[in-house]
Order: C-alpha cells, then structure tokens, then sequence
C-alpha cells in the first residue's frame, strides 16, 4: 500500500490510542478510501467514528477536550474533538449524523474490515459500504470519492 509517510505516522498513531477502545470503531471519508486503495486521494484528515463510551475514555489518554462543532447543515456529532497534534489531523466522532432533507440518520457502519499497516491495525468499512456511505454525503468532493472507490476492482 502506497500512503504518504504523515498519513501511515497518524494511523499508527490511530491505532495506538483505540487499543484502549471496547467498542468497534472505524475510520471513514477519505483515509479509509486511500486504504481501499482508491487514487488519487487527498486526505486533509483522518475522521474516526467511535462511540460516546470510548471517546470518553480516549480523549483523556491524548490530553484533549471535546468541543462544541460549529452548526454544519449536513454534519453533527453528540461529542467531537481534534487530535490536531498528529501529521494528519484527526477528527473524533461519537454519535455521528448525516442529514438527509429534513431527517438526521446515524452514520453507524456495518462492515468491519481490519488493515493493516505494520504493526498497526486500523478499521474501515468495506468498499461497496463506504462508497454508499460516502456518496450520502452528497458533495462534489465525496462523490468522486465514492466514483474512485466504485472503479477498484479487488479489496486491498
């Protein structure tokens, strides 16, 4: 797998801190499609999904707070926090909710597909999840997401 050396340093990273997780959790958007394989991606941060029991217990362990996210018409989460200090930022997000019309849906994948990197191990949904999950979204920047993820032909 070919990833830029700052976004392998922030998995690593990822991976180290969710040991202490008991809950399943995932890396989604555009750090689980580069994992997938799907180029050319930019990843400008690495967003995990986790629950509010283990973000809880994550947060104190990085010495970071949550933070009350700016009203987003499409996104919120009941508790976010930035692990800005990584190479990569990282976005932490327990209770995420996509917004469809009117309605808010939880972001909660099905599929648990382990990668790993080294001595390090990360989850991701699988592709054909993470392509419906991404092209939800609904932005321009995410539908080529889901356009790259659909053209790969064999998992990592």
């Amino acid at each position: 797998m070919n990833l830029p050396a700052p976004l392998i340093e922030t998995l690593d990273s990822v991976a180290r801190i969710m040991e202490a997780a008991r809950d399943p959790w995932w890396i989604i958007a555009s750090a689980a499609a580069a994992l997938h394989g799907a180029r050319p991606i930019t990843v400008a941060d690495v967003d995990v999904l986790l629950s509010v029991e283990d973000i809880g217990r994550i947060l104190p362990l990085i010495g970071i707070e949550p933070y009350p996210a700016p009203p987003n018409p499409l996104f919120r989460s009941k508790v976010l926090a930035k692990w800005a200090t990584q190479p990569v930022p990282v976005d932490l997000m327990a209770g995420f909710e996509h917004r469809v019309g009117d309605a808010w849906h939880p972001v909660q994948p099905v599929t648990r597909q382990a990668v790993t990197l080294g001595s390090a191990t990360v989850y991701i949904p699988e592709r054909d999840e993470l392509r419906r999950i991404i092209a939800g979204f609904g932005r321009p920047k995410d539908l080529e997401r889901a356009r790259l993820l659909a053209e790969l032909t064999s998992p990592p």
